[in-house]
């Protein structure tokens, strides 16, 4: 395809309650969404990162720059492209994961539109439903947050996730076992809250039975999620450390991520989160789909990714309700029986409630090629 033309959208979306991690609460969301135009069609992509870079160094303004500066301009001097050559020829800028993977989102998504094929298609998935989790953020109160696991049960959701800190983890994990009995699986997000020190502490954590504990340790110390792989009973699973296929392959040499979180907005896009998957597939590793408080536009893309065979955990793939009173989408996700369907429309699956992304719209700006 040849590009002729992007449009940066940024959009304001308020989420239903305060999302807490670790490293912050989330109230409002600020979306940059990409939209390209091809001689081929259309397509959309999402960009994940976050308006302040907490969870990683990118953050929106930062990607919206970077696109519009170094990455778009990269693409269109390439010519005739396809979705699979975007990372090779973006390759030679450091960094800026989030902002290749929402071009070579829209991209993939203009590609597999003029197909008339679907992303699972793609993939070569067989599955239709999926199993979906959900995650769980951290709260003032312990009564509050048994009455958001007990909603969160009642809708049916497969998995829980609690987020967890210093100071909000063993009582909060047990008091939520507690209530969900010692059959429904529960796993614990501490979004790198913790160090090598804390060890003990968190081998605590093995009396509840989790599925695993994601992301403990800083990023960078693969060494340290090793030796608490080696004393933890608790399967450690790596979210912030997979940054890209090498250290993927690297963290699961070395013992530190026996379960991987895939992030496609984290790796740099869908196609090396498939790769990712391949080698988690072949070094008999499993993995998740995580999720990055999607609007619907990634979160159909997220739900055909997790249709692969390694994803064997059920993902962070919640219903759009879980976060958005109303999604720019005009079928949002939805959970029924603890699954969700996979979108089944040509592209990455969605279609765009025009009427409602453009009143929420706070910006827009075109690039031509």
């Amino acid at each position: 395809m040849r590009l002729h033309r992007l449009e940066l959208r940024r959009i304001g979306l308020e989420l239903v309650v305060p999302f807490r991690t670790s490293f912050g609460t989330e109230l409002h969301r600020d979306i940059l969404l990409v939209h390209v135009t091809t001689d081929a069609g259309d397509g959309w992509g999402e960009c994940v990162a976050m308006s302040a870079p907490f969870y990683s160094p990118e953050f929106v303004d930062g990607a919206d720059l970077a696109i519009r500066r170094f990455l778009w301009p990269m693409l269109v001097e390439a010519g005739d492209i396809a979705a699979a050559d975007v990372a090779t020829i973006l390759e030679p800028i450091h960094g800026h994961p989030m902002a290749k993977a929402a071009l070579e989102m829209a991209i993939l998504d203009a590609e597999l539109r003029a197909s008339g094929t679907t992303f699972h298609q793609l993939l070569g998935a067989e599955r239709s439903v999926i199993p979906s989790g959900v995650s769980v953020g951290i709260f003032d109160d312990l009564d509050e947050l048994l009455a958001q696991v007990q909603g969160y049960v009642d809708d049916g959701y497969a998995r829980i996730k609690l987020k967890i800190e210093p100071g909000w983890d063993l009582e909060p994990v047990r008091l939520v076992r507690d209530l969900i009995g010692p059959e429904m699986p529960l796993q614990v997000d501490a979004n790198t809250a913790y160090t090598r020190t804390d060890a003990e502490h968190l081998c605590r954590l093995d009396e509840f039975d989790l599925l695993l504990i994601e992301q403990p340790l800083p990023e960078e110390d693969l060494l340290g999620h090793a030796q608490l792989a080696e004393r933890s009973s608790t399967p450690v699973c790596l979210d912030e450390s997979i940054v890209s296929l090498q250290t993927a392959e690297d963290a699961i040499e070395m013992g530190a991520a026996e379960i991987v979180n895939i992030k496609p907005g984290r790796v740099g896009g869908y196609l090396t989160a498939r790769r990712i998957h391949d080698l988690c597939v072949a070094r008999d590793v499993p993995v998740w789909c995580g999720g990055m408080v999607e609007t619907g536009i990634g979160r159909a893309a997220n739900a055909a990714l997790a249709t692969m065979p390694g994803f064997t955990l059920p993902g962070d793939i919640s219903a759009s309700s879980r976060f958005y009173a109303r999604d720019i989408v005009t079928e949002p996700i939805t959970v029924t029986d603890g699954t969700v369907s996979v979108p089944d429309a040509p592209g990455l699956g969605f279609e765009l409630d025009l009427e409602f992304l453009d009143s929420i719209t706070t910006s827009t700006d075109f690039l031509d090629a």
